[in-house]
């Protein structure tokens, strides 16, 4: 059997991954699908992989994997074991990519990093707002080291 040129080392999850994204879960997204299957025995069999089985099955199964790209496992199918070129996820496209989850974190900070400037304005700035909220941390003038 020919082995994949793309890879020089043996394929990791993230490469398995990588390539269940690009050649299953992306095309689903611009077909605008809203469940894809992937069969475990494809996907060995075009990465080239010998006797590597079980990778992939925890690789297409991952926590990882389903964060990344916003999927939802509706059903896994094959024999008990769950080890097998028979198995096939079957997947729903529940929400977005992790990089776009990553994009609305970024603007929802962007959107809070000002929020309190004004207040902080009134009050002197928030250096002079820190500076007498430490002075009166105990109570005006009283220093808790003096009474030891």
């Amino acid at each position: 059997m020919r082995k994949n040129p793309a890879f020089a080392a043996p394929p990791d999850s993230d490469a398995i991954r990588r390539h269940a994204y690009n050649k299953y879960i992306s095309a689903a997204r611009r077909r605008k699908e809203k469940t894809v299957a992937i069969n475990v025995g494809e996907v060995h069999r075009a990465l080239a992989l010998n006797n590597r089985v079980p990778l992939v099955c925890a690789a297409l199964g991952s926590k990882k994997f389903l964060t990344e790209h916003g999927l939802r496992i509706v059903s896994k199918t094959g024999p008990p074991s769950g080890q097998s070129t028979t198995v096939t996820f079957t997947y729903e496209i529940v929400g977005k990519k992790q990089d776009d989850v990553q994009l609305d974190r970024q603007e929802a900070w962007n959107r809070l990093r000002g929020s309190m400037k004004d207040i902080f304005a009134e009050l002197g700035g928030g250096e002079n707002y820190l500076r007498n909220e430490r002075a009166n941390f105990y109570a005006p003038g009283k220093d808790p080291l003096e009474d030891l």
